[in-house]
């Protein structure tokens, strides 16, 4: 499976998977910061940035599957890309898949880190700190019309009421396909995970020590939800970023770095 990944600095290993629709060059200049003390890897998921879409098949049949089989499909082939342990910081769904991962290789993973991430992305009776199911099912409609003005829209709601709004939104548009467009099917494959996947019984079992960071001001994974994993994770610190939306480490770059860093120093084996 050809997933591409970019290699920066030396130290510990320190993996970034990128949210939803993105790719590996939207983490911006954080990677520089972060590799001036960890050899930082960066990946595009299947079908996203550089990395090509598969017709290869999930454990359940038909491509990247549905739902748990996708999210599944993408952990083992990043379990193959990446044979030695290591510390996995995801950001969206990227958190999901590190949730995942996490509670599939416990030995591989020694750290997570979950940046404006959930367990369960979609409002549920037993969960209402989510996004509603009937306005995911209306990105995914609107994905099959105009792909991407759908993903233009997603990123202004990620930027939302965030300090410099303005700006990180010019930013992250103007990066986000500097990589290429994304493959539909990829992206149709991305929402199934978010509208179907409940991670929350699994959290009490995961032993790795964790780092939730979150954005006070998050309007698509609320900072509820992150308050929710850090209290059922049995290692988890909490890092809530004031002024901050769905994507703290390029609004508040310097806060970022320092609460990773000093998680990373203070859980070193």
């Amino acid at each position: 499976m050809g997933l591409h990944v970019e290699q920066y600095g030396s130290g510990a290993p320190l993996l970034l998977v990128h949210g939803w629709g993105m790719h590996g060059g939207m983490w911006g200049s954080v990677v520089d910061k972060l590799a001036e003390e960890f050899c930082v890897y960066v990946v595009d998921l299947p079908g996203h940035g550089d990395s090509r879409a598969t017709t290869a098949s999930s454990p359940h049949g038909g491509g990247l599957g549905r739902g748990l089989d996708s999210l599944d499909f993408i952990v083992s082939a990043l379990t193959e890309k990446f044979p030695m342990p290591l510390t996995v910081c995801g950001w969206s769904l990227g958190g999901q898949i590190a949730l995942r991962w996490a509670a599939r290789e416990p030995l591989k993973i020694q750290r997570l880190i979950l940046v404006s991430s959930t367990p369960c992305f979609v409002r549920r009776d037993d969960w209402q700190c989510a996004m509603a199911a009937e306005t995911l099912a209306g990105f995914a409609d609107a994905l099959a019309e105009n792909y991407a003005q759908t993903l233009r829209r997603f990123l202004a709601l990620q930027v939302r009421g965030s300090d410099g709004e303005r700006e990180l939104l010019v930013s992250l548009r103007a990066a986000l396909f500097s990589r290429g467009e994304p493959d539909l099917n990829a992206l149709q494959a991305g929402l199934e995970i978010l509208r179907d996947c409940d991670q929350r019984a699994d959290l009490p079992n995961m032993t790795q020590p964790t780092l939730v960071i979150a954005g006070e001001r998050d309007t698509l994974t609320p900072s509820q939800a992150s308050q929710y994993m850090a209290a059922q994770l049995p290692h988890a610190k909490l890092a809530m970023i004031e002024g901050a939306a769905h994507a703290p480490f390029l609004s508040h770059k310097e806060e970022f770095v320092m609460q990773l860093k000093i998680f990373m120093d203070s859980t070193n084996h």
